[in-house]
């Protein structure tokens, strides 16, 4: 089983290789990744997740020490470990006007759900006005399991998003960062420097993950 995410600052992917029952191998892959200490997060994810029951890996607590967006993409990995048919999720968080963002996530191209918000707190639809983006767990855990997950990814990539608004002098010392991931540890956190490629797909001529629909098309033309 492959999960694999792309948006402006990174390209990452995991992928399980199980019996049914256990992870025996666990692989990360760092493609893109906005930190020179990231790198090391690869082994970390694998150490994690190596030898654990799929069923235990949504109950992991491990994910500070982890780098966040490999630790939730294992998660991702292990709940559709017997899927029948590929998943895909399209999140689409707008640059603020007049301080709002519109959020959606589309699952398999169906609409599932998506908010309005401004300065990390929902103000839109009424009913989780006022919600701050870190501070859902209470609705996420009321929705069915598939709503949950859908909701968990559109909160991960709201966040996420927030970074494209943000100078990049103010976010280029991890050092002022909370210790909420693997580069932002404080050992890791002193010595850490900002890189690699950012990219942005707002003008449309390139979408997240196109080299996997390309290498689909080269597939097709050779097995015609």
């Amino acid at each position: 089983m492959l999960s694999e995410v792309e948006d402006d600052y990174h390209h990452m992917s995991v992928s399980i290789h199980h019996d049914n029952a256990v992870a025996h191998t666990v692989n990360a892959v760092l493609t893109r990744a906005p930190w020179s200490t990231c790198p090391g997060a690869v082994d970390k994810c694998e150490q994690t997740f190596t030898g654990l029951a799929l069923q235990a890996f949504s109950v992991c607590r491990d994910k500070a020490s982890n780098c966040t967006h490999l630790f939730d993409l294992a998660q991702l990995a292990a709940a559709h470990a017997f899927d029948s048919a590929p998943l895909v999720y399209d999140v689409f968080v707008s640059d603020p006007i007049e301080d709002r963002r519109r959020a959606e996530i589309f699952r398999n191209g169906t609409f599932v759900f998506g908010w309005f918000d401004a300065k990390y707190r929902i103000v839109e639809p009424v009913e989780l006005a006022g919600m701050k983006l870190h501070d859902m767990r209470s609705w996420i855990d009321s929705l069915e399991p598939a709503q949950q997950e859908a909701a968990r990814v559109l909160r991960w990539v709201s966040l996420i998003a927030h970074g494209r608004i943000i100078p990049m002098s103010k976010q280029s010392d991890a050092s002022r960062m909370p210790p909420s991931c693997y580069t932002f540890q404080p050992e890791r956190a002193a010595v850490a420097m900002r890189i690699g490629k950012i990219l942005d797909f707002s003008d449309g001529t390139t979408q997240p993950l196109d080299h996997n629909m390309e290498e689909d098309r080269c597939d097709a033309m050779e097995s015609a």
